[in-house]
């Protein structure tokens, strides 16, 4: 039984498909369409499916749409219309700002609900024309059968169908759902129950969203800047903001509407230089967001006796917070989905519907994100070929890499099948000697980014102990651990203002290019650690083609590819004449 999954309401459009509860293949679409996060989260976007990432992962099982049993979208319209789902009509006014109502946050909504429901139709009938092979032969009503699943069930089944628990705790943090923003539950002897829920106008992920977008930087993207950005700053806006966050007790908390330049100043002009205010300001919006999710771990762990918790939602990928509740809340283990924002939507989606239809147990644990495409040597070196690009087979590709990156340059690493989620873990990356304490501001100015912005770390799992404070299994760099004082100054470029580093450990049976490497230049310097970074640049999606790492390659001053067996090197290569 094959279960597409789809997320298309918001942002960071995916799509996953699911075999007898098995994750056979899953991708976003901004890596096919090169449009960051797919879209913006807007309702004139909502009817864009992701139909080159459904493409891809029905392409990865060898089959057609006609081919799947049950599409899983992740949103449900019918809890906004309720009992007149079916006769229910929309109107717009032709003015929408004169025509303000409290019914909806915006007077677009109506459209985007109406794009939600008639989704069948365009899954049908919209496909590209380049495409359509693999759509034929399906109407909106089958032969699969189609399901609205839930947005936040869709985030808690993204974690707790996925997490190495057969029971835990569960709780969702994001912007917006239909009508949650945060819900708990808890998974036990094979069945899933929702326990509380926080609904609209009340939600952290919008909070921070609102204060990303005074700080000058992208609402719905940029969040994670301001989440390194807090590390140079000082809580003096914390009580100013504990005034608008209320923790209520029993798993409830309220945000009011406020007015930001009355609580912070002026809105930051982006472009413009950072100022100690933006800092502070960085560092209370974390302090009260770890503080509130603090209490309501403690409310969830008492209300369920669980010695586990999973996470997810856009909120759960706030690293620092994910340390705090870690290291000091009240669960013996947390767990992380690493595709946690909207993206892993299309996954839970997915799973949730294989799991009701199948009625049976779980078949499937995320140990790795390596879900997307993958190109064969033969594929490669065609494209190479066409492009006219000189190149050379490497006989030992970790051996030899290793080799230039003990030579403090910087490299591009094209390996096996993609990541699905936002962070590059060996597949699609930049990769750099953690040993030159300048190397994290070189990696920023090659991919054109903040000089604040840090570099993570990924290290052979059975070395994080030996580098990192109390250093754990920690595949998916969701987590931040401190780096170990003695150690500091042998991989300065990793670590943090705050003395912390975004660790992702690997091991052979998750990635064996990727270990074999970390392998080979551990025996060439005695550090068993890398700096990795996405392989993108500053507005651009991670790479998924030859083309696009070639592209990325040419057009920034990384030192070499390293892309299946084959190397690229500057400057043998030349452009027009001239060494590129």
């Amino acid at each position: 039984m094959y279960t597409l999954g789809i997320n298309a309401a918001f942002h960071d459009c995916s799509a996953s498909l699911v075999k007898d509860g098995v994750v056979i293949a899953a991708a976003e679409e901004e890596r096919f369409t090169r449009v960051k996060h797919g879209k913006r989260p807007v309702p004139f976007t909502v009817w864009q499916l992701p139909f080159n990432a459904i493409d891809y992962c029905l392409k990865e099982a060898g089959i057609t749409l006609a081919d799947v049993q049950h599409v899983a979208y992740s949103y449900d319209p019918r809890i906004q219309l309720g009992e007149h789902a079916k006769n229910a009509t929309i109107t717009l006014p032709l003015e929408p700002s004169l025509n303000p109502s409290d019914e909806w946050l915006s007077p677009w909504d109506p459209l985007s609900l109406s794009y939600i429901v008639n989704a069948p139709r365009q899954l049908a009938s919209g496909a590209p024309h380049h495409l359509q092979k693999r759509f034929a032969g399906v109407r909106f009503d089958g032969p699969f059968q189609w399901h609205f699943v839930e947005h936040h069930l869709a985030h808690e089944a993204s974690t707790f169908l996925a997490a190495p628990f057969e029971t835990c705790a569960v709780l969702a943090m994001d912007g917006r759902g239909e009508r949650a923003t945060t819900s708990y539950g808890v998974w036990r002897d094979g069945a899933y129950e929702r326990i509380k829920q926080v609904n609209l106008p009340h939600s952290l992920g919008l909070l921070y969203e609102a204060v990303t977008d005074h700080l000058g930087f992208l609402r719905s993207s940029d969040e994670y800047k301001v989440m390194a950005l807090a590390s140079f700053g000082q809580p003096r806006f914390a009580d100013a903001l504990r005034a608008i966050v209320r923790y209520r007790g029993d798993g409830d908390y309220t945000v009011e509407n406020a007015r930001w330049e009355d609580v912070f100043g002026p809105r930051r002009e982006r472009g413009s230089a950072f100022e100690e205010v933006h800092m502070d300001i960085a560092r209370s919006l974390q302090l009260v967001l770890e503080e509130t999710v603090m209490q309501m771990a403690q409310w969830l762990h008492e209300k369920t006796g669980a010695e586990n918790l999973a996470l997810a939602g856009g909120v759960a990928l706030n690293c620092v917070m994910n340390a705090i509740l870690r290291d000091k809340g009240p669960f013996k283990r947390v767990w992380v989905q690493p595709a946690s924002g909207d993206s892993g939507t299309s996954l839970g989606a997915a799973l949730w519907i294989d799991l009701q239809q199948r009625g049976g147990k779980r078949a499937w644990q995320m140990e790795h994100v390596f879900l997307g495409p993958s190109y064969s040597d033969d594929e490669i070196e065609e494209f190479l070929k066409m492009a006219k690009l000189p190149y050379r087979r490497m006989s030992n590709v970790a051996e030899e890499t290793a080799a230039i990156l003990a030579q403090n340059k910087v490299i591009g690493w094209f390996q096996g099948r993609m990541e699905f989620g936002p962070r590059s873990l060996g597949a699609r990356s930049i990769l750099a000697s953690p040993v030159d304490p300048g190397m994290q501001a070189k990696l920023n100015g090659i991919k054109d980014r903040e000089d604040f912005r840090p570099v993570a770390p990924v290290v052979l799992e059975q070395e994080v102990g030996n580098w990192f404070v109390n250093g754990d299994v920690s595949p998916f760099m969701v987590f931040v651990y401190d780096v170990i004082p003695e150690k500091a100054a042998q991989i300065p470029a990793v670590r943090h203002v705050d003395g912390t580093a975004r660790v992702q450990t690997i091991r052979r049976d998750q990635n064996a290019p990727y270990h074999d490497l970390l392998q080979a230049f551990q025996r060439l310097t005695g550090v068993p650690v890398l700096v990795n970074t996405s392989f993108n640049t500053r507005g651009e999606p991670i790479v998924c083609t030859p083309r696009d790492a070639v592209e990325s390659f040419l057009t920034t001053p990384l030192d070499a590819l390293a892309i299946g067996s084959f190397l690229l090197e500057k400057p043998s290569i030349t452009v027009g004449g001239k060494t590129a």
